[in-house]
């Protein structure tokens, strides 16, 4: 197996596949950290072929978290010759690496949803087993240990999601009820409910609506038996509503919105503030924000950059059952057109394209997506699982269609500080 080095922040070095290289995007990302090393600036890479413009966002792509689970799961491959090895479930949500650690010889225990792809019976001692960087359920993490499975050798789990469970494992010591913002069943939500239920009442909210039911909860304008109804499976066994809402804490699914998660914190603060007054707020709501990841935060700032730009379209690369994938969707469609595409096979020969509608949760068919003008301006960012080298290969099935005028070293030749 190939392998080639990129450094990060903190002079951390990750070892990842050739597979993953990518002459195009890793330039443009190069060139834009020795432009703002601080990460301060939020505006996109320009780049101009002519006709048409593709305006990069600042930052998407690998993050810390997935380039260090990666290289884990490979260094498993490598460590391991003649040994079955599984992983939990997916390493990330994107099909691509998932394919890739699957032709290398690594087969799912579950799917992303938690149910049995191989019975538990089926794992032995001697199997090598990877936890994703969604983490995993101290359950599931207790079923194995009984089993003499090794779960900490390969354990990928992202260090930002382990900050999310220290941070509820803290509020649980002080006696805070645990408000979880993610989506019920995604295997970092259920992970992290697993973690919080172990010390703290725990409940999960999706949005700000469900977080609104949530705060008649706690007022008294929903009965103890409609909190029961409206939150039925997700909240920890033996929740009293009548003694489990004076004392708050919200962490978040790390792939969420960030936005979103703050809304939610501020609006039940708000609701908090009016039932115990500002001067006892701080024995009954914990400020949170320190949870929040970097890299979602970063990726979301980058594509409200791309929207403060003019744009014809967007195209967001990612796996279709990425969360954060579907957020940085959500907020370009806001702008724009926008074609959330898998991998450029999603890209007919004949300029057509098959796009991920993530309202009706179908892939659909779009004759003719480019518009007919000069220039063209076309947005291109990735959900956080997304290789760069798929972005690449992307970037250059768009200058084939669209018959850029300038040739590509000659665009990428500017990209100097």
């Amino acid at each position: 197996m190939t392998i080639f080095t990129l450094q990060l922040k903190h002079m951390k070095q990750f070892e990842i596949p050739e597979f993953y290289r990518s002459p195009i995007i890793s330039k443009v990302k190069a060139f834009r950290k020795l432009q703002d090393p601080r990460k301060r600036d939020f505006t996109p890479t320009v780049l101009d072929f002519g006709n048409v413009r593709l305006i990069i966002a600042r930052h998407f792509g690998f993050c810390y978290g997935v380039e260090n689970a990666i290289e884990i799961a490979y260094r498993a491959i490598a460590e391991n010759e003649g040994k079955r090895i599984f992983l939990l479930s997916q390493m990330i949500h994107n099909p691509g690496v998932n394919e890739d650690l699957m032709q290398h010889g690594i087969r799912f225990i579950q799917d992303t949803e938690g149910r049995q792809l191989i019975s538990w019976d089926e794992i032995t001692p001697d199997d090598v087993v990877i936890i994703p960087a969604f983490g995993t359920t101290l359950e599931i993490e207790a079923l194995l240990t009984a089993k003499g499975v090794n779960v900490s050798t390969y354990n990928t789990t992202c260090p930002f999601v382990e900050k999310v469970w220290n941070r509820s494992e803290k509020l649980g010591q002080e006696a805070h009820t645990i408000v979880i913002h993610g989506k019920y069943n995604h295997e970092e939500t259920r992970a992290t409910f697993s973690h919080s239920a172990a010390t703290a009442p725990s409940v999960i909210v999706k949005d700000l609506d469900e977080a609104k039911l949530l705060a008649a909860c706690i007022t008294g304008e929903q009965t103890k038996g409609e909190f029961y109804r409206l939150f039925a499976g997700k909240h920890t066994e033996g929740f009293d509503p009548d003694i489990h809402f004076s004392k708050l804490g919200v962490v978040n699914q790390t792939t969420m919105l960030a936005t979103e998660t703050q809304e939610i914190a501020e609006y039940l603060r708000s609701v908090v503030l009016e039932k115990y007054g500002e001067a006892a707020i701080k024995d009954h709501f914990a400020d949170t924000r320190d949870t929040l990841c970097y890299a979602t935060n970063d990726n979301q700032s980058a594509t409200l950059g791309l929207m403060e730009t003019d744009l014809d379209l967007a195209i967001v690369v990612g796996g279709y059952n990425s969360s954060n994938t579907t957020h940085l969707v959500e907020l370009l469609e806001q702008k724009c057109p926008v074609f959330f595409i898998k991998d450029v096979s999603e890209i007919q020969e004949d300029g057509s394209f098959y796009s991920f509608n993530i309202h009706t949760k179908e892939r659909e068919f779009v004759p003719s997506p480019l518009p007919d003008k000069t220039p063209m301006n076309i947005a291109i960012t990735s959900g956080a699982s997304c290789p760069d080298a798929t972005v690449d290969a992307v970037i250059q099935r768009i200058l084939g269609l669209t018959d850029a005028e300038k040739e590509l070293e000659e665009v990428m030749a500017q990209l100097t500080v």
